[in-house]
């Protein structure tokens, strides 16, 4: 049978996987981390956004990262060090701005026909994520905030999407735990929310029922090719001590996140993804009281770039920053402290003297699109480089991805050596 080898075990590597298994492939997953879901896909906002598909290439973001340089808790930071990588993304980041209309109305589009995907696959697998269909509000302070959003409304409902203006009595009604004084908002009932962890985690048991190999512990760190692809990678033996192993494969797609541009390189691709760093917050609500004052509707507020998702009871998800400081995983306190201040001054009853930090490496192409399809070499592929939307876009994708896999490359039944 016709061997693929997905490097990446999060949200986009293991729905590839999963598409791949249902086409008959014989698929193995190798994952740098102990368990799938460990890096970007643990503890993300938690939005099935298509309400959210508005790509960042405007020169808005632009003048806002130049004037919150220096500001550590500014919503958009960017660490003016120099890096060849870090510039050279951002001059491509400059000349996609031409491209964001248009990608942000292709962005919608497929944010939508994702949405089906995951409930027919979790449906099908009886995947348990905290999935909340309650909508997703977005929030604005100001009429200038307001005013730019109903132009990206305009985009968003050119792409399909049902969002509607909400006055401030509406918002009120739609999410009556919210405090604030804000000038209006957009709703958009047909998004939802959920725990990435527990759905990424529960379609890797899925994919291992179908026959997945899952090799953890696994840094790919030379790839050859012959009549097949031999990936060599580093793991540990039973008894926890390093050892080199080797995998052949017919096929291999990329889906490692912020790690792809260097398994890019090996496979001979420029792949320009840039890590930019996303921070989170889960708030247990471990008493009545804090579980009624606490929303269940996920929210948006665009002037702090925060969103939130409730998860289950007990749990209420604050996400949202952006930092571009390179491979750095750092949970920095200044950049925590906006995130709980904002928690207490938008719900002041949610206590939040439990609260879990996070930072995670959303993998961002210059263009704010993911780079979905084929490599420059016969039997190379590619999935990644969601940026803030792997979760919302990743079913899509990976559902793209295997048909072009398909035709590529059809199954055989000759088994692998």
């Amino acid at each position: 049978m016709t061997r693929i080898a997905v490097i990446g075990a999060g949200i986009s590597g293991v729905s590839t996987a999963y598409a791949l298994l249902r086409q008959g492939y014989d698929v193995t997953i190798l994952e740098r981390q102990r368990y799938a879901a460990m890096e970007t896909s643990f503890a993300n906002g938690g939005q099935l956004s298509a309400s959210n598909a508005e790509v960042w290439n405007h020169w808005s973001t632009v003048l806002k990262g130049v004037k919150w340089m220096l500001k550590r808790d500014a919503p958009l930071l960017m660490n003016p060090s120099p890096t060849w990588h870090k510039y050279s993304w951002l001059a491509e980041f400059v000349s996609n701005i031409a491209k964001y209309r248009e990608n942000t109305v292709a962005t919608t589009r497929l944010a939508i026909s994702a949405r089906q995907h995951v409930f027919d696959t979790a449906n099908h697998e009886g995947i348990q994520f905290d999935h909340v269909t309650r909508g997703i509000l977005h929030i604005y302070w100001d009429k200038p905030g307001f005013d730019h959003a109903a132009k990206v409304n305009g985009m968003l409902t050119e792409g399909g999407l049902d969002r509607r203006p909400v006055t401030s009595q509406e918002i009120a009604s739609i999410e009556p735990a919210l405090h604030g004084k804000f000038y209006g908002g957009f709703f958009t009932p047909s998004d939802s929310t959920g725990d990435i962890h527990k759905y990424t985690t529960g379609l890797a048991r899925a994919c291992e029922k179908l026959g997945a190999n899952f090799e953890y512990d696994a840094v790919v760190n030379h790839i050859a090719r012959g009549k097949r692809f031999r990936l060599s990678y580093r793991a540990h033996s039973r008894f926890g001590e390093p050892v080199e192993r080797v995998l052949e494969a017919d096929g291999i797609v990329v889906c490692a996140g912020a790690a792809s541009r260097e398994l890019a390189a090996m496979l001979g691709d420029r792949l320009n993804i840039y890590p930019v760093k996303g921070y989170s917050i889960t708030v247990h609500l471990d008493d009545e009281q804090a579980q009624s004052a606490a929303p269940w509707v996920s929210l948006l507020d665009d002037r702090a770039k925060i969103v939130t998702s409730r998860l289950g009871a007990d749990r209420l998800r604050v996400a949202g920053t952006a930092e571009f400081n390179g491979h750095n995983r750092d949970i920095r306190d200044d950049r925590i402290r906006p995130l709980v201040n904002w928690t207490r001054e938008l719900f002041p009853s949610v206590n939040t003297n439990r609260v879990v930090p996070w930072a995670g490496l959303r993998p961002m192409m210059p263009n704010m699109m993911p780079r979905v399809g084929k490599g420059r070499a016969p039997g190379v592929f590619y999935n990644t480089g969601h940026g803030h939307l792997g979760w919302t876009l990743s079913a899509a994708t990976s559902a793209v991805l295997a048909e072009v896999v398909a035709e590529s490359m059809p199954v055989t039944s000759r088994h692998a050596a």
